[in-house]
């Protein structure tokens, strides 16, 4: 079990300081929230009214964030009405957040290999993450990501190599390249240099890859569609390494009130119902999959 996680949760109007569209009707948002900011962990995320008449928020996972200069990024899709209002909102105006909220990701410090598995809008909290892995030197992350559409961030060809993933497959995350941390991408669209096929068979062949000796060392982190969780957790299982999984759920008040979001998990006690919103989203997988990590 992870331990509980119930930091206060701020309510703050903040100013939009960019929102840049990319390909897919994506979007990249910074907003300064200098209270979230300063005690955002990765996995957690803020819940945003998109427009001032629009009583019901929207939760967003949070992509970055900088204590210091006091903004926190998102990014996020269009898939309905609220995010579409949302879309349309431009740099200057004000927003209403509540954040951060949520059990974040909590790395074991006995664990000093970290393999991040991120699919669709599941990508920002592994950018999160393996950038405070670095900056606490709480480890050295190696970072896969899968879309079935554009990435939107910027890529390049890596010189960082990765264990068992083959030479032609060295499209990487330019930031994650930048900062020395390993990355590889995986989509099912044939792309130059990007695996073609679940990101998930790019987990398994470093796992492969890795001697037996040093399975100890590594703990398993994954933000994803359900389906891809579950993959993730059944690898972690196989290879006999902790795994972490951060869950994506619908949520109407995103605070714990309504128990809209609760799923059934695994604990010492018993079955149980958990609220996906503050008992969550990151639960160990064996929590939610079944299992004996």
């Amino acid at each position: 079990m992870l331990a509980p996680h119930r930091n206060p949760i701020h309510s703050e109007f903040g100013e939009i300081l960019c929102h840049n569209e990319h390909p897919c009707e994506q979007y990249i948002l910074r907003v300064m929230a200098p209270e979230c900011a300063a005690i955002a962990e990765p996995g957690q995320f803020a819940h945003i009214r998109v427009t001032p008449e629009r009583p019901m928020r929207r939760p967003l996972s949070i992509l970055r964030a900088a204590p210091e200069e006091g903004w926190v990024e998102f990014l996020y899709k269009v898939v309905g009405e609220g995010t579409a209002l949302l879309a349309g909102r431009q740099p200057g105006e004000i927003l209403d957040l509540l954040g951060p909220i949520g059990r974040p990701f909590q790395p074991h410090p006995e664990r000093t290999r970290q393999l991040l598995v991120g699919g669709g809008v599941g990508i920002p909290p592994m950018i999160f993450l393996a950038e405070r892995i670095l900056e606490r030197e709480e480890g050295s992350p190696v970072v896969f990501m899968g879309s079935e559409i554009p990435f939107p961030f910027l890529t390049t060809e890596s010189i960082l190599p990765v264990p068992g993933i083959s030479e032609e497959t060295n499209l990487a995350m330019q930031l994650m390249e930048d900062l020395g941390i390993p990355s590889r991408l995986a989509s099912g669209v044939p792309q130059p240099a990007v695996h073609c096929g679940y990101v998930t068979e790019l987990a398994r062949d470093w796992l492969s890859a890795q001697h037996p000796a040093h399975l100890e060392e590594i703990e398993v982190f994954a933000c994803g569609p359900h389906p891809m969780l579950e993959a993730v957790a059944e690898l972690a299982r196989e290879f006999g390494v902790p795994c972490q999984v951060s869950l994506e759920e619908f949520m109407a008040c995103g605070v714990g009130g309504c128990a809209g979001c609760a799923v059934p998990v695994q604990t010492p006690e018993g079955p149980a119902m958990k609220r996906v919103c503050v008992d969550g989203p990151v639960f160990m997988a064996d929590e939610v999959f079944g299992g004996d990590i």
